[in-house]
């Protein structure tokens, strides 16, 4: 059996967006990290920002409030499409119907977007969860410029926000661990944590051959 796809799952702030872009470089594949929220944005005919705002995090309650009047009322119905509202649901279709096609065209490595939930029953695709402590994810964040505060912000609510839009949408506690063929704590570093994913891969297919 041969691995045509590989989807990396992570913690924020774990490094996992730099891993998946050293395996997909190791291996000569495409990577589709920034390049799928260009391709959303492109179907949604909105800048990437606003797809950002969306992806793997569920809407909050007074959004889905305003969203029910909008749909139940007269004026809301015609004001819609000219709002062009961008929400969860809508980035949520689009991820939807473009991961088969992606995963089809094989030789890629795909980071988050619930591409792990929705390909999971995919057997040339290989699922990836990558985590670190939370005192290394910190430390992550703040060398990309965060305050201390706000890297223990964002490492605490950016995954809780993650965990909820996998619970409303697959009904799974995230990450839910058994869907996943391997684990990597990311304190390795980089490169070591990418060897060990594709050796992994390499094991994994000749076992299934």
């Amino acid at each position: 059996m041969t691995i045509r796809v590989i989807t990396l799952e992570r913690e924020y702030g774990s490094g996992g967006g730099e891993i998946a872009a050293e395996v997909a470089s190791r291996l000569g594949w495409k990577l589709w990290d920034q390049l799928l929220t260009e391709e959303i944005a492109r179907r949604l005919d909105c800048d990437c920002r606003s797809v950002e705002e969306h992806e793997e995090r569920k809407d909050p309650a007074y959004y889905r409030l305003l969203k029910a009047f909008m749909r139940g009322s007269f004026e809301g119905s015609m004001n819609a499409p000219r709002l062009k509202m961008v929400d969860t649901d809508c980035v949520r279709n689009v991820v939807q119907r473009i991961l088969p096609g992606i995963a089809d065209a094989g030789n890629c490595v795909i980071v988050g977007r619930g591409s792990a939930y929705y390909l999971g029953t995919r057997t040339d695709t290989f699922h990836v969860f990558i985590y670190a402590p939370f005192r290394d994810r910190v430390r992550r964040l703040r060398a990309t410029g965060k305050s201390e505060k706000e890297a223990i912000e964002l490492a605490e609510t950016v995954d809780r926000d993650r965990a909820a839009f996998i619970k409303q949408y697959f009904n799974v506690d995230w990450p839910e661990r058994r869907r996943f063929h391997l684990m990597v704590n990311s304190s390795l570093g980089e490169k070591l944590s990418a060897e060990m994913i594709l050796d992994a891969v390499t094991r994994y297919a000749k076992q299934r051959n």
